[in-house]
């Protein structure tokens, strides 16, 4: 793949958090191995009034970087700055800004002339509801078509979570028993330790399934259960991860919200946003039909750790298994940390007596790959350069995911758990040797 020339890359919002840690991080990392060319701009833009060698010190760009490395305040102007730096093909610009500032951001962008070479960079949250997504994107899309619009989740460029259709789609061993024939069911989890710390004011007014489930965890559950694809076409996939949010639909769910979250900074009193959920669903297509699916989320939890266990059909009790004491295989995709899969098998235990023992064959990264797993933005970034939407969601399947939840949002009462501890009232857990990531669900009900 060639090495990026004539773009030039804007962040609206450079001064702010997201293009501190994360974007500018990963665009000088682009550029230091040689994935954009010197024939491109990096434009930080913002309402503060700084020149070009204080921002750059901000940030700590030096040597050759500093080059194409620029700031202008505000959008006003911007386009002719641009022009005045050179011919450039391609403009991206980045929407590293809040929410409810999308709208007019985008209106402003337009007036200022930017048109077809535009790319538009938006981060989530998507809208607030299925409603809210709807108008939302209707209203992007009286400036600007769809397929100049990249909606970023940061989950699908996690090289584990792009790994899933490599491990699906490219090993013959387990593409055939992808279905509820084999499998008895799929559950995901994203843990946290930590409280919402100083995100209370955002949080309060979106709660654990806007903020993990509608996007992030969904979008995992897509990329595990999607029929194949006809290719590897970011539409031919995007076709399939909607089929699945078409037939996808929520069984039971119930919320909870840790002891003093109400005490944090920012939250309302007497707020009853959960800050836990556990979610039962089910997809009604004849691949997937009867086979329950388990999402938990939360913060404030015992541990760190988001990951898919699939759980394989239990044996006859017949033969090594006549007192049904077999465990079932399991494969757990390790999203994070320690990133990798594991696979539960059966296996003779050395001796005399016949005695079967669960063991596991793992994969993990740091352990097969001598490369760096690069950050999430950097593989996003890189994508929305070369034009590649494969792992963005277009505005369609944005409202769809919205609307298999719109109707558990804020709904339902909300109980009490304490911090560090996960509150399962249907499930316990036993998770075994974490760092190996033979991360267990005890079996359902």
């Amino acid at each position: 793949m060639k090495k990026i020339k004539s773009s030039a890359i804007v962040i609206l919002g450079a001064t702010g958090d997201l293009a501190r840690r994360k974007l500018i991080p990963a665009l000088v990392q682009l550029y230091e191995i040689g994935e954009i060319d010197s024939s491109c701009i990096l434009i930080g833009s913002g309402r503060k009034n700084i020149d070009d060698g204080n921002f750059r010190k901000k940030f700590e760009i030096k040597n050759e970087l500093s080059q194409i490395f620029y700031y202008h305040q505000g959008i006003k102007g911007l386009k002719k700055y641009i022009a005045s730096k050179g011919e450039f093909n391609r403009i991206i610009i980045f929407l590293a800004l809040p929410p409810q500032v999308y709208k007019n951001t985008i209106a402003e962008i337009y007036k200022e002339g930017f048109r077809d070479e535009a790319g538009i960079v938006i981060e989530k949250p998507f809208g607030h509801d299925y409603n809210s997504a709807k108008k939302l994107n209707k209203y992007i899309n009286r400036f600007y078509d769809d397929s100049q619009v990249y909606r970023i989740d940061h989950y699908l460029g996690k090289e584990p979570v792009q790994n899933i259709l490599v491990f699906r789609f490219a090993n013959f061993l387990f593409s055939n028993i992808w279905s509820k024939h084999y499998i008895d069911s799929i559950q995901i989890n994203g843990f946290e330790k930590i409280g919402v710390k100083d995100r209370g004011a955002y949080f309060d007014n979106a709660g654990i399934i806007r903020d993990m489930v509608q996007n992030h965890l969904v979008q995992l559950l897509c990329l595990l259960t999607m029929d194949t694809p006809v290719s590897l076409d970011p539409e031919e996939i995007r076709i399939q991860k909607m089929n699945i949010l078409k037939t996808l639909k929520v069984v039971s769910c119930q919320r909870f919200q840790y002891e003093g979250y109400i005490d944090e900074s920012d939250i309302k009193e007497g707020s009853q946003t959960e800050t836990f959920a556990d979610i039962e669903l089910k997809i009604d297509n004849h691949r997937w039909y009867g086979v329950p699916i388990y999402i938990r989320t939360g913060k404030a939890l015992a541990r760190k750790g988001t990951e898919i266990g699939v759980t394989f059909k239990s044996l006859p009790k017949i033969l090594y298994n006549s007192e049904g004491k077999v465990n079932p295989n399991r494969i757990v995709f390790k999203i994070q940390p320690s990133e990798g899969i594991s696979v539960d098998l059966a296996n003779k235990v050395p001796g005399n007596k016949i005695q079967i023992d669960n063991t596991n064959m793992s994969f993990r990264y740091k352990d097969s790959f001598t490369e760096d797993i690069p950050d999430a933005y950097q593989k996003l970034l890189f994508d929305i350069l070369h034009r590649d939407k494969t792992l963005f969601v277009s505005g369609k399947e944005t409202e769809l995911s919205w609307k298999v939840f719109d109707s558990i949002l804020d709904n339902g009462d909300v109980k009490k758990y304490k911090k560090g501890t996960v509150p399962c009232p249907r499930f316990c857990e036993e998770w075994i040797d974490f760092e190996s990531y033979r991360s267990i669900c005890q079996e359902r009900e």
